[in-house]
């Protein structure tokens, strides 16, 4: 959520800024409802301090004697405005607080200007696509002849956007996992958090995904929980309506979770294989920083997804996306894409944010530089560290050879037995 004050010191500034997403009219109304806000509190505020002279006044003309029948009545219809003021002003705090729940963050003065990916900026390039002397193939047709994947029994059991994995299918995806997840504790000094799969609409609403994003969200009833759409709506808000004490910053947080999202307004989109599913595999990376640090573990946090892909030596490059393609809350994001030889293309398999303080406001996570200094909001940044269905994809297509058997890549044999090489049942 973006500071009210900024807005209404900064109208210009920050309707500039959301011009940058593409947002022309996003503070249309805004400052209009602010300011009848802060009408109505100022009469309210007088009205009570006419009410409690008056109050203090009848008290004396009582004491000596005197009849304050009329000025009870004055007393009385002051009373009744000053509910008429605060129904009306219920209703406008109401108005303004969807109204702000709706804008996006503002971003970064080093984001490149455009309204989509193809105004994105390729950072760096790692890794030579390997040149194979066969025809490479996709990994849905790898997947399902190596008898690893079925999508024909996954659409028996749940619909289209769903996968089985089988036999070493289901060994390499959890061999993915638990990869990613030894990298970042072990090496990188993450905390792991097993998280709730399901989260209630507050913690949503702290991330920014309600209510902007129902449509993309699963619902679970009773109880009106949602599934998760991704671990950064745990992680990032175990720390929700705290107050960190000095000494607790940063943070860093990683969880494995299964995804689950509608994928709505995808139709036609990526129909075949495991790029966009109703629920994926992912291990999520998630910072809480002080505001000054927030820049630096952006740049720390993505070379971490990064070492993923480097140890799994696949070819990748690194993104950085334009004002009008960033999601809803981030003031900076970089994007890891990995080639993909089946598709002869580069597709992504990380998304890599810096929130500023957008979520610390809706979730309420403020910190103390000293003992009993003044609370300020953190910042916060979250982190595919992969999405592991993706890097199976990327195994697949990346190490398949021309019998259709496909490589192990050598830092992932120890989690799978030392096998080296699926192949053919």
């Amino acid at each position: 959520m973006l500071d009210i004050q900024r807005i209404r010191n900064r109208p210009d500034d920050v309707a500039r800024a959301l011009a940058r997403r593409g947002l022309d009219h996003a503070l249309d109304g805004v400052l209009e409802l602010d300011g009848r806000r802060r009408a109505a509190l100022a009469e309210v505020e007088a009205l009570k301090k006419d009410r409690n002279d008056r109050s203090r006044e009848i008290g004396a003309t009582v004491k000596a004697g005197g009849d304050a029948g009329a000025a009870r009545d004055g007393v009385r219809r002051i009373g009744e405005r000053i509910a008429e003021i605060e129904t009306d002003l219920a209703e406008v705090e109401a108005r303004l607080g969807d109204a702000l729940l709706g804008i996006p963050n503002l971003p970064d003065a080093s984001v490149p200007d455009g309204r989509s990916s193809d105004d994105n900026v390729v950072v760096h390039t790692w890794g030579t696509p390997r040149e194979f002397d066969f025809q490479p193939r996709a990994h849905w047709d790898l997947g399902v002849e190596l008898g690893i994947l079925d999508f024909e029994r996954a659409a028996k059991l749940a619909g289209a956007r769903f996968a089985v994995y089988l036999r070493e299918g289901a060994a390499l995806e959890r061999a993915l996992i638990q990869f990613m997840l030894d990298l970042q504790t072990r090496e990188h000094g993450y905390v792991e958090v097993i998280p709730p799969f399901m989260v209630n609409a507050a913690a949503l609403r702290g991330t920014g995904q309600l209510p902007k994003f129902e449509a993309d969200l699963f619902r679970v009833e009773p109880g009106g929980f949602h599934l998760v759409p991704t671990a950064e709506v745990p992680l990032t808000n175990l720390h929700a309506g705290e107050i960190l004490e000095p000494g607790t910053l940063p943070l860093a947080y990683t969880a494995y979770t299964p995804c689950f999202r509608s994928e709505a307004g995808s139709y036609g989109k990526d129909v075949r294989g495991l790029i966009r599913l109703h629920q994926f595999n992912k291990v999520e990376l998630v910072h809480i920083t002080a505001p000054e640090d927030s820049g630096t573990a952006l740049e720390r946090m993505t070379m971490h997804a990064e070492e993923v892909l480097r140890r799994l030596e696949l070819p990748y490059r690194r993104v950085v996306l334009c004002a009008g393609d960033m999601g809803f809350s981030a003031v900076k994001t970089y994007d890891l894409e990995v080639w993909l030889p089946g598709q002869a293309a580069y597709r992504e398999i990380s998304s890599c944010s810096n929130c500023g303080d957008f979520q610390a406001r809706r979730a309420a996570m403020r910190f103390r530089r000293e003992i009993g200094g003044k609370p300020e909001f953190v910042h916060t940044l979250n982190g595919s560290g992969l999405a592991a269905g993706r890097t199976f994809v990327a195994v697949l297509e990346n190490y398949q050879e021309a019998d259709g058997s496909v490589t192990v890549p050598a830092v992932l044999r120890p989690y799978l037995g030392g096998l080296t090489r699926i192949s053919r049942s």
